[in-house]
């Protein structure tokens, strides 16, 4: 018997009984639509905290710290985080490249608006990293410091006459006049002498520091919503004109930042207490990460995180997976109650098939037809029903970038999902009437005939 034969046959015996076929298939509709949206919540919660941690920094980036005040205070050689350090960096194997990153805290003034700020000194490859909202980074062969600010720096200035104060988002009302791209803007290196001349002593009075100009190239991009980032509060610059400048405000005192020898001497030399080391690809960021680690410093990468979410995520997935499979388990347990049915009402017409030496195959294959159209047709209505419910969710329980730094639907169901559904629905209704196939293709056909 040909196999359209069969399937005309199939689809024949499920249309005489409509009601039973409707309520068999609506169990598979819900067991399917069960599953996917509980593994689309999975799958959507997964790369929702995934996008998060990319969000902190690059997957091929490690943070490399050197803790400068406890090898300070310790009796044994301090093993510091030099230039010569970061050329070791560079050597390494899978190493793509390497920024030093040079800190001082600075007070940037605009009219009568202060703000302190972390000033960063990193290599123009880092740099060019940064999204940019407003300028462009300054010219390669440039000598003068220039500046790229975060995108939340000016939400930190305040009146010069108040204590100062911090807004997390939204607009600053009273800083609405700071325009950092549009006025000059000057930065106070020696914060130190600024804060002493602002409370001389009894004894003596410091003179205030310097004031110097300093252009603000750049603004980093903050996005819709002038969102946070990995940049958005810090302020950075080239860090060897960063070295030039310190150098010649401080001379030969200490410089702020920087540790100094038994004596209280600063060292001719500059000190990193992080730095950024990237790797050419994510997965060999574990191996460089721990050569780091046996050179004595401090490192972590975001992969790190990604690893523990990937594990919570896919514990999650399957927890979530597994719920969904009850409600498909109930509705096979439908489809092999309906083919059995089928069977007893339909023992007659299997024993005069069989007497006119129909294929015992081609039996079971019926059966088994019918059970997979079953299949087949709760599989593509439960994805329909899927989508419907996946919208419904993403409406009411949608993330918002302004909640967690990242914005996205929480239900998510890729092509994969939607094929492995349907696939997974037509097999599950194929073995649940294989059982009845099989005692179909075994029934005897006298017993069969003389039944009525």
């Amino acid at each position: 018997m040909r196999f359209l034969d069969l399937l005309s046959m199939s689809v024949n015996n499920l249309r005489r009984r409509k009601l039973r076929t409707a309520l068999t298939v609506l169990g598979v509709i819900i067991g399917t639509a069960s599953i996917v949206v509980m593994i689309s919540l999975g799958i959507g919660m997964k790369e929702l905290q995934m996008e998060l941690v990319a969000s902190y920094g690059s997957m091929t980036a490690i943070d490399v710290y050197c803790d400068i005040y406890s090898q300070q205070n310790s009796s044994e050689e301090p093993n510091y985080m030099k230039d010569e350090t970061i050329e070791t960096f560079r050597r390494l194997p899978h190493v793509k490249s390497v920024t030093p990153m040079l800190s001082t805290y600075v007070m940037m003034i605009q009219g009568k608006y202060r703000a302190n700020v972390n000033l960063i000194g990193v290599t123009r490859e880092y740099m060019e990293e940064i999204p940019l909202g407003q300028g462009s980074l300054p010219a390669a062969d440039s000598k003068e410091l220039e500046m790229v600010v975060g995108n939340w720096v000016p939400q930190n200035f305040s009146d010069g006459k108040s204590s100062g104060y911090y807004m997390m988002g939204g607009s600053n009302t009273e800083t609405s006049d700071v325009d950092l791209m549009g006025k000059p803007v000057f930065v106070i290196f020696d914060t130190d002498a600024w804060y002493q001349s602002q409370s001389p002593s009894e004894d003596s009075s410091v003179k205030p520091p310097k004031k110097y100009l300093v252009p603000v190239a750049a603004m980093v991009d903050g996005g819709e919503g002038n969102q946070w980032n990995e940049y958005y509060y810090n302020v950075y610059t080239d860090v060897e004109q960063l070295k030039s400048q310190l150098k010649k405000i401080f001379k030969k005192k200490p410089i702020p930042g920087q540790p100094t020898n038994k004596k209280g001497k600063p060292y001719n030399y500059f000190i990193y207490e992080t730095a950024k080391v990237f790797v050419d690809e994510a997965e060999n960021v574990k191996q460089v990460q721990q050569t780091i680690t046996d050179m004595g410093f401090q490192a972590q990468s975001n992969s790190e995180w990604m690893e523990q979410t990937k594990q919570q995520s896919n514990m999650t997935q399957m927890v979530l997976g597994g719920i969904g499979a009850v409600s498909l388990f109930v509705a096979a347990i439908g489809i092999a109650n309906t083919m059995m049915m089928s069977i007893y009402e339909r023992t007659k017409e299997i024993g005069v098939m069989k007497v006119l030496g129909c294929d015992m195959g081609n039996i079971r294959n019926m059966f088994l037809i019918e059970s997979g159209l079953i299949g087949c047709m709760g599989g593509i209505t439960g994805i329909g029903l899927s989508y419907f419910i996946s919208v419904i969710v993403n409406s009411f329980a949608g993330i918002s970038k302004t909640m967690v730094g990242v914005e996205g639907d929480i239900s998510r169901i890729p092509l994969w999902l939607t094929g492995s559904a349907v696939v997974f629905a037509v097999l599950v209704g194929m073995l649940a009437g294989f059982f009845p196939a099989v005692r179909a293709m075994k029934l005897s056909p006298l017993a069969a005939i003389r039944n009525e």
